[in-house]
């Protein structure tokens, strides 16, 4: 249906998962409520995923209820409805094609995993993906596809050819310098292309009509379980089969960079920025990886969820360690306290309320050891500084990969950047510290160097004391 001149201006967002209805759509619901109605939210998936959550938005108007809970296990419920269109899944991606060539669509914003983007060390695109070389061939023949990158082709080509004007893409994820990667991404996926008479066009456009801001985004988001919807009916009294549940905590930096206007976020809580990158490496690095840590230890220890790692004096040893001997010092000096965002960090994860876990948030290792945690090797090594302590978080890893090569993982591990021959392969090896240290995708030019072999060995050892010591 044609959108009006005064149709609200739309922020599309590729994806209706947990973490976008617990974040991005809550800010824009609270300006909405300032009385500022300039803008509406719109979503749909780019996979046939989430057929339940989107029926079930698509037959609540795309409200539902917010369940927020505190460390001291204080619970809030707010109504959310700042998401205006369910955008229906098909193959074709229709919907989400029209909507994204529509002038009144300003923003169109996705939450990706890392791994997602199937960048390697060189943030080059890594084509051993069958589904991105799948892509690839959709797109030279005009066609969508299931990554970001053909979901995005198919709708910056119709935006285009409809001169429906300049547009922001926004990542709204954990991917280190997300914006100028997803950019990087997305001109060599359409340099990919067979030569067409629209190929050289695209590729202009897009630089010319396009921004794509850096940002960081963090709210701890479980996956919704049963429990959620049932508090959320007993407290108010609603039947809400879309509910969702996070942390009271929330944050959002964004470098100001929108190409064709953006909400008053600044009004909400959003800190808009020139450059987003102490944060964003304070968050990747004190919490991300951190929270890695916790759920790989925790796994090894028997642990279900995070925050029963988290409050094991042990574990939540290894992961002040890792931050205070050797992530602090490199990130400094900061704009944020530090050691203060640590204890907070720490005792976010100590919320057992919000019940995440190992299993969410130990998955994608193989994309985590180069994102969130080989920068600060490099980093620790060029100053000629030890790097002991954050060795520990590889060799957590490893003897989490070493149990899951024998079956031991008590659940599903899922890592989109893993080559499951590979990982066998390392665990099988003669010497898997050195196989693993040697492993190019997960460490780049540091790959085989001695000092990093020397203290992820040491640093197993270490591990391997942990785990006897839990039988």
């Amino acid at each position: 249906m044609p959108r009006s001149a005064n149709s609200p201006l739309v922020m599309l967002h590729l994806g209706l998962g947990s973490f976008h209805r617990a974040h991005q759509a809550v800010y824009l619901h609270e300006l909405i409520q300032t009385g500022d109605t300039r803008w509406v939210l719109a979503g749909g998936s780019i996979r046939p995923d989430m057929t339940d959550t989107i029926a079930a938005l698509q037959a609540q108007g795309g409200a539902y209820t917010l369940e927020t809970v505190t460390p001291a296990q204080v619970r809030s419920y707010q109504r959310i409805e700042s998401i205006k269109t369910i955008v229906p899944y098909d193959a074709a991606l229709s919907g989400l094609v029209t909507l994204g060539a529509d002038a009144h669509t300003r923003i169109i914003s996705f939450t990706v995993t890392e791994a997602g983007y199937y960048l390697d060390a060189q943030d080059r695109l890594d084509l051993n993906f069958d589904d991105l070389r799948a892509d690839v061939i959709a797109a030279g023949k005009g066609q969508p596809g299931s990554t970001i990158y053909g979901a995005l082709t198919a709708i910056l080509r119709q935006r285009m050819h409809q001169q429906a004007g300049p547009v922001t893409l926004l990542n709204c994820d954990n991917l280190r310098h997300n914006g100028d990667r997803v950019r990087s991404g997305l001109l060599q996926f359409i340099g990919l292309l067979p030569d067409s008479s629209d190929k050289a066009g695209l590729l202009q456009w897009i630089t010319a009509n396009t921004s794509c801001p850096n940002a960081m985004v963090d709210r701890i988001t479980p996956r919704p379980t049963l429990d959620v919807a049932e508090r959320v009916l007993a407290v108010t009294g609603r039947v809400d089969a879309a509910a969702v549940m996070g942390e009271s905590f929330i944050q959002w930096v964004i470098e100001d960079n929108f190409v064709n206007g953006r909400p008053a976020w600044e009004r909400v809580g959003v800190e808009m920025v020139a450059s987003v990158a102490a944060y964003e490496e304070a968050k990747i690095r004190l919490l991300n990886a951190t929270h890695s840590c916790i759920a790989w230890a925790g796994t090894l220890a028997g642990y279900f969820y995070i925050h029963e790692g988290t409050q094991d004096p042990v574990i939540r040893q290894f992961a002040y360690d890792y931050v205070t001997d050797d992530v602090i010092p490199v990130l400094s000096p900061s704009p944020l306290d530090l050691a203060k965002y640590r204890d907070v960090v720490l005792d976010r994860f100590s919320n057992p309320a919000l019940k995440d876990t190992n299993q969410r948030v130990a998955m994608d290792g193989f994309s985590k050891i180069p994102g969130f945690i080989a920068a600060t090797f490099r980093e620790r090594l060029a100053r000629g500084e030890g790097i002991d302590s954050v060795a520990m978080l590889p060799a957590l890893f490893l003897a989490y990969l070493q149990r899951w090569h024998r079956g031991q993982i008590p659940y599903t591990y899922q890592d989109q950047a893993m080559d499951p021959a590979v990982a066998h392969a390392i665990c099988e090896a003669a010497d898997p510290v050195a196989a693993f240290c040697a492993d190019v995708p997960l460490w780049g030019d540091l790959a085989g160097d001695a000092r990093l072999v020397n203290a992820v060995r040491r640093a197993s050892a270490r591990v391997t004391l942990f785990e006897k010591e839990q039988l």
